[in-house]
């Protein structure tokens, strides 16, 4: 991972074209964690509930997205759908001096440097853990953009939690792994629970033993770096509860399908990327 040094997002401006789960949250990453100070915040969003939210946390609220493009960094965070309405809108107003950072998950950078042919843009991929500071986003740059660029996003969205850069070819499947992956950590926490009241327990109690064991099994294994079979060597004694388990699991494939929802998800990526 690349850490570029502190201080770009505290000279900048930064508007935001969208400010529904994945725009609001890096808005109430940026503010809450004290990186950028509200004032230096724009944003634009049809929902006036989620313009009254954002006014709440100190940020301007635009008239439209025209307005937005004042900044000189604009962060492009709405669905990949509806993305090229908001392109159309707004690639008039695009300057050699922007730096457009768009999260819309599938869309490629060719699309958006097409759309803003002077401008320097970054593809991200973030996730939902963002909203608690424990995101994880991957980067993409465009060809015209600048190491200062990087950089500049780099800090950004490591504010939030971590982020690497990669090559675009690799978005998709990133995408299928950590844009996707809470859903699928999620169900795997409520299948956990629901084992735990088959079990006996009760409901509220095998909720939070669930979640608790996730959050501290993901976190042994970073703050220890260790890999997973290695962990999972520690818990599973000859002929104990835990290898009973994993056989259960093996049995029914437990790994194939976690495998083949990443790779379904890649490919949705692709698709919308097409589309």
């Amino acid at each position: 991972m690349t850490e570029p040094d502190k201080g770009w997002l505290a000279e900048i401006k930064l508007g935001f074209i969208g400010v529904g789960n994945m725009g609001g949250a890096i808005i109430q990453g940026l503010v809450g964690g004290g990186r950028v100070a509200p004032e230096n915040l724009i944003c634009y969003d049809p929902d006036p509930g989620r313009q009254a939210q954002m006014a709440g946390l100190g940020v301007e609220a635009a008239l439209d997205n025209a307005e937005v493009m004042h900044s000189p960094v604009v962060v492009l965070a709405v669905k990949p759908q509806i993305l090229p309405a908001v392109l159309a809108g707004v690639k008039e107003f695009a300057r050699p001096w922007h730096l457009i950072i768009s999260i819309a998950a599938g869309v490629p950078l060719k699309v958006l440097e097409e759309t803003f042919p002077e401008s320097r843009v970054i593809r991200v991929m973030p996730n939902t853990p963002t909203l608690v500071s424990a995101g994880m986003a991957a980067l993409a740059p465009g060809s015209r953009a600048t190491p200062d660029d990087l950089a500049l996003a780099l800090e950004l969205f490591q504010a939030m939690g971590q982020a690497v850069v990669v090559e675009e070819r690799l978005m998709d499947a990133v995408t299928g792994l950590s844009g996707s992956g809470p859903a699928f950590v999620a169900i795997f926490i409520e299948a956990l629970a629901d084992g735990g009241v088959k079990m006996g327990l009760p409901r509220p109690l095998a909720h939070t033993m669930a979640v608790q064991t996730v959050l501290g099994t993901a976190k042994l294994c970073l703050e220890e770096d260790l890999h997973p079979a290695k962990l999972k060597d520690m818990v599973t004694s000859p002929g104990g509860t835990t290898i009973a388990g994993l056989h259960a699991l093996e049995s029914g494939g437990f790994r194939g399908l976690i495998m083949d929802a990443v790779s379904a998800a890649a490919a949705r990526s692709k698709e919308l990327g097409k589309g």
